[in-house]
């Protein structure tokens, strides 16, 4: 199999693209590079002859065409998103275009090159979404694939439009599609504009550790290796027309993951007081979801998936990275947005 890859520079995309190299896969990686991507995420796999790299924007027709024609892979894996909350508060137009006709032009692509093809029954077009799409729990209940969608931001709006799109395309003119929805993701090249990111180098350098409202927020916690291997098992054996809820089964409230990485801190690069002492509580996002948990059991009864990796693990892991990896993420402080506060326009 030769995968396409949208967003393949970006943090979860790069994920799938070393893992899929490192198992023998071809993969060709479309980004567009934009403030999120580099192609530092994908240095370990840039000299495989297994990898190849297409700096395109997926709302290009004409390119998108000209990069199946060239490349013609057994499926593509649609993973570039405009995915950051506070962002899609300050500039909805982005995630409008990128989400939403970006993923029509990924559709349509998709369905003329099957078709040119002659519709080989092995193609999947594999749409990567998130669990924001179906809105915010309440104390109790977890997400299942058969949850009604409830977006609630200008970002899982336009993944909840993507979505819809996708299903779509399959019942309409038979595009075989997969679907997926994660839950939050963290790990190794996370774009540090994001929680876990944030609180890591915030407490490095001194700076307050901002937690909007009381840090009582609920999310399922996933690490993006265990979600690139998720991802890879749903393209290759994935039945059409279906979605699959991928989840960490680690829920842990803002204020508790903070708390866990400023214990981990201490113990790896003590300072001269506890990071816990740096926590600030700032004014909270608007429309900001109470709580998301993910429901895995499809995933693991159909496709024999689960996670491997504990969110006390993950995040050992990940602090051990961002601590080794200081070049990485030194060279992303003056990209757009990095340690300002969004979302509050």
């Amino acid at each position: 199999m030769k995968i396409l890859v949208t967003g393949g520079a970006g943090f979860i995309g790069s994920a799938v693209v070393r893992r899929a190299v490192r198992q023998g896969t071809a993969v060709v990686n479309l980004d567009k590079l934009t403030y999120a991507g580099s192609l530092s995420n994908v240095a370990e796999v840039s000299d495989s002859p297994l990898y190849a790299f297409e700096q395109a924007d997926i709302c290009d027709r004409a390119r998108v065409d000209a990069i199946l024609s060239r490349h013609q892979p057994d499926a593509i894996m649609h993973l570039a998103a405009e995915s950051h909350v506070d962002r899609s508060i300050d500039g909805p137009a982005a995630f409008i275009e990128t989400n939403i006709n970006g993923t029509y032009t990924m559709l349509e692509a998709a369905r003329a090159y099957w078709t040119a093809k002659g519709k080989p029954e092995g193609f999947r077009f594999h749409h990567i979404s998130t669990d924001e799409v179906f809105g915010s729990l309440g104390p109790t209940g977890k997400f299942t694939e058969d949850t009604p969608y409830d977006p609630r931001s200008p970002y899982s709006a336009s993944k909840a439009a993507s979505d819809h799109l996708v299903r779509a395309w399959h019942e309409t003119y038979g595009l075989p599609v997969v679907l997926t929805n994660c839950s939050n993701n963290y790990g190794p090249y996370h774009f540090p504009e994001k929680l876990i990111p944030v609180v890591i180098l915030k407490a490095l350098s001194g700076a307050p550790i901002p937690i909007y409202g009381k840090g009582d927020n609920i999310r399922d916690w996933l690490f993006v290796e265990d979600h690139a291997d998720a991802l890879l098992t749903v393209v290759r054996k994935g039945a059409l027309g279906r979605s699959y809820n991928i989840g960490g089964e680690n829920e842990a409230t803002n204020l508790e993951l903070v708390t866990k990485i400023c214990a981990i801190l201490d113990a790896k690069r003590p300072g001269n007081k506890p990071y816990a002492e740096q926590i600030a509580f700032v004014t909270d996002r608007p429309g900001h979801d109470q709580r998301y948990a993910i429901d895995p059991s499809r995933i693991r009864e159909e496709l024999g998936w689960r996670p491997s990796v504990t969110l006390d693990q993950g995040l050992e892991q990940t602090i051990d990275w961002f601590l080794s990896h200081e070049d990485w993420w030194r060279a992303l402080q003056d990209r757009d947005g990095v340690g300002k506060r969004l979302g509050t326009a």
